[in-house]
């Protein structure tokens, strides 16, 4: 386990344990009282990609703590291993919130101020932060100021809304996704517009699902910088 005396501005692997199980995180300071991104991964778990975007975000001047919500050592390379661990959180939507919880606490004890923070997340984690944002005031609270998501699951689950949604809610979406539609995009829009959550959706023209994702054949350079310039803005705004 990675104490607090052994971070440093690289950034550092963190084991932390929530409800008995371990999981590495992975934690950047920005330092003292640096307003913080909670980072949530994709199907893939917590891998380089996101310790590349919390260093980004690091060089902007914001903590990051990158979660992980599979477990120590688990970090799927197969579609349906994949689709397991994403599918068994979809289902227990309670062990999902409290595994983000337990990302946070463990982010506070490392001195991160999550009290001025906002949470992100990429795919999968995209629809954790959708999550964290419903229930903002409910037994789960986060506390946090905004949620963003790139190219995430934008579908509510049965018996939520976003009724108690607090904080602003930024979405970055590819209008060529083909497994998460515009219309699940409208959808949202309409939930949150008849909740008065405070919000923004932006489409990008022929970008695809995990449009972002370096290196992959779905990457599309325009889609990837200008939604990665809209969030370092709406971090300006909301924190």
């Amino acid at each position: 386990m990675i104490s607090s005396s052994q971070l440093h501005a690289d950034g550092a692997a963190v084991s932390y344990v929530v409800n008995g199980a371990d999981y590495d995180g992975y934690y950047v300071s920005a330092g003292d009282n640096a307003p913080f991104v909670l980072l949530i991964h994709d199907w893939d778990g917590l891998t380089d990609y996101e310790v590349k975007r919390a260093h980004m975000l690091a060089e902007m001047g914001y903590s990051v703590f990158a979660a992980d919500l599979f477990g120590a050592g688990i970090r799927p390379t197969e579609v349906k291993d994949k689709r397991q661990h994403t599918g068994e959180l979809y289902k227990d939507r309670a062990k999902m919130r409290a595994l983000m919880a337990g990302a946070l606490a463990k982010a506070k004890s490392l001195g991160a101020n999550i009290g001025n923070g906002v949470a992100a997340g990429y795919c999968f984690g995209g629809a954790a932060v959708l999550e964290m944002a419903r229930n903002q005031s409910a037994a789960d609270s986060f506390g946090l100021k905004g949620f963003a998501t790139f190219h995430g699951g934008l579908q509510t689950p049965e018996g939520q809304s976003y009724a108690n949604a607090k904080g602003r809610v930024l979405v970055l979406h590819g209008s060529a996704d083909t497994a998460i539609t515009m219309d699940q995009f409208a959808q949202l829009t309409n939930e949150l517009e008849a909740a008065d959550v405070d919000h923004e959706m932006i489409s990008y023209g022929g970008a695809p699902h995990a449009f972002t994702v370096f290196g992959s054949e779905r990457y599309r350079e325009s889609a990837d910088k200008k939604s990665w310039a809209r969030f370092s803005q709406f971090l300006k705004e909301v924190l």
